[in-house]
């Protein structure tokens, strides 16, 4: 083969493996671009930390990555000034009412789910939102799925020695969600509310209404006492108590009507005394319903003989002014005051519902000397349920909605801005009063500064934060709420 022939042969066998090549490469599928990672963003100094969320849902407990540093720079815009000189009250904390409900769909969630929930819920780490207050009722409420006491009875018969006393119908939710709460939050505070005595006790026999028999006071004070003791083998403290939930409300279902005479006749006559001889230090908590009656409250606290045994007064606000907790307050700075009940109706509206609870309960009510703030209630289903037949609520939005999926409702953000930053044995401290920035100032036991605002208004707020005589500059859009901690 001349020279010739040779080299055409070598490009021939060139150029078939550069084809078969191609043809490979070309059945192959294209690969895919590398991802766009995202730059990160480093973590700015800042002085002050920023919590926001936004009433169009944009930002929800979200912290800021902005420079908040105090300086002495003066400029024209309001100024709220936070002054830790101005002591006001200890705070016990903030949460929910967990119903019997409430405590049904958490406990019905996968193991994961339910033990990742509750961390959220109740731990203090990061993700979390530091839950450190709850109300449990005492028998079933009205978010129960069934009407029940501790101790019924059939028809014709009583129990006056409370013998037959029990909490087994707590056993398959409510306690075993309860155990696992503390053992994330072994220091939270617990309050239990009755919304009925055992029916045998009333007027009328039955959940809805009535009146506690003056014959049954004393049975009812052990059936009290029998409930601590109770819970507390069961490794959990009733911190308080309320008499009766609503008792100017005898609609709902449970419920029972008990007039301030009646209730004071009971504290100083049976519950008082029987709590101190068996050596029940459990509060006792007056009313427990809305701040447009501060004169039931006020006629409890008046009576010298029942006095002694009222630890203070609890308040809802489906009626009357926020206000009305400083005048019971004033009038007996020596008690207590507390916030135990307020709901959102479903659907809701997250921006109004957000503004207006966060600057009327987390600022107004704790501005107005209440110890907690807790919102009606922790969970309910995407319909509402469960609930009592015949008197029970049918639209209250739970914090969570618990269905196929968990999701977070207004509720959650509402009481997440003070629990995540505020915790109990903190004080309220002095801020400047502002009803376009509705604000509230505190001191933890760490010696950090809390300060939630509300933006109130319909544009966007900017704003100075002064501390010690220096000040930081600060914005919220209109219907937000900021949590700022230094």
């Amino acid at each position: 083969m001349n020279l010739k022939s040779l080299l055409s042969l070598s490009i021939a066998i060139v150029t078939v493996i550069l084809i078969s090549c191609a043809c490979k490469k070309s059945s192959k599928t294209p690969k895919a671009p590398d991802p766009v990672v995202p730059p990160i963003t480093a973590p700015v100094a800042s002085d002050v930390a920023f919590w926001l969320t936004k009433g169009d849902q944009t930002a929800l407990l979200e912290k800021q990555n902005v420079a908040l540093n105090f300086s002495a720079t003066l400029n024209g815009n309001t100024t709220i000034e936070v002054d830790d000189a101005q002591v006001y009250q200890s705070i016990d904390g903030f949460g929910y009412t967990l119903t019997g409900g409430s405590a049904t769909l958490i406990n019905n969630l996968p193991a994961a789910t339910k033990d990742a929930l509750l961390k959220e819920l109740f731990s203090t780490e990061d993700g979390a939102i530091g839950v450190s207050y709850l109300r449990v009722s005492i028998g079933a409420s009205d978010l129960s799925a069934q009407v029940f006491t501790y101790n019924e009875r059939p028809a014709g018969q009583t129990d006056v020695s409370q013998d037959n006393f029990s909490i087994a119908t707590e056993m398959t939710d409510l306690i075993p969600v309860l155990k696992k709460i503390l053992a994330i939050n072994p220091n939270i505070k617990i309050l239990g509310s009755p919304w009925t005595a055992p029916t045998w006790m009333k007027t009328n026999n039955a959940f809805k209404g009535g009146s506690l028999k003056p014959e049954y006071y004393q049975s009812y004070a052990t059936y009290f006492i029998k409930y601590i003791q109770a819970m507390k083998a069961q490794g959990i403290t009733i911190d308080a108590i309320t008499i009766q939930n609503e008792p100017l409300h005898p609609g709902n279902t449970p419920s029972m009507y008990m007039e301030a005479k009646d209730q004071a006749i009971f504290i100083k006559s049976a519950l008082g005394p029987a709590f101190k001889s068996a050596g029940i230090t459990t509060k006792i908590i007056v009313y427990d319903h809305n701040a447009d009656r501060p004169d039931y409250p006020l006629t409890i606290l008046a009576d010298a003989a029942a006095n002694p045994y009222v630890d203070g007064s609890a308040f809802h606000l489906y009626g009357g002014n926020i206000s009305a907790l400083s005048d019971v307050h004033n009038a007996y700075p020596d008690k207590h005051v507390y916030f135990t009940e307020q709901w959102v109706g479903g659907p809701g509206n997250f921006g109004n519902d957000l503004k207006w609870h966060v600057s009327t309960l987390i600022v107004g009510a704790t501005r107005n000397w209440s110890r907690n703030v807790l919102e009606w209630n922790l969970a309910a289903d995407p319909n509402y349920n469960p609930h009592t037949p015949d008197g029970g609520c049918t639209s209250c939005l739970g914090a969570l909605t618990i269905g196929s999926s968990v999701s977070r409702n207004v509720a959650y953000y509402i009481i997440g801005h003070a629990s995540k930053f505020v915790r109990p044995g903190s004080y309220r401290i002095g801020s400047t009063q502002n009803n376009t920035l509705a604000n509230v100032a505190f001191k933890n036991i760490d010696g950090k500064k809390v300060l939630v605002v509300c933006n109130n208004a319909n544009t966007e707020q900017s704003f100075n934060i002064k501390y010690n005589g220096k000040m930081v500059t600060t914005a919220l859009p209109a219907g937000a709420v900021g949590t700022y901690i230094w």
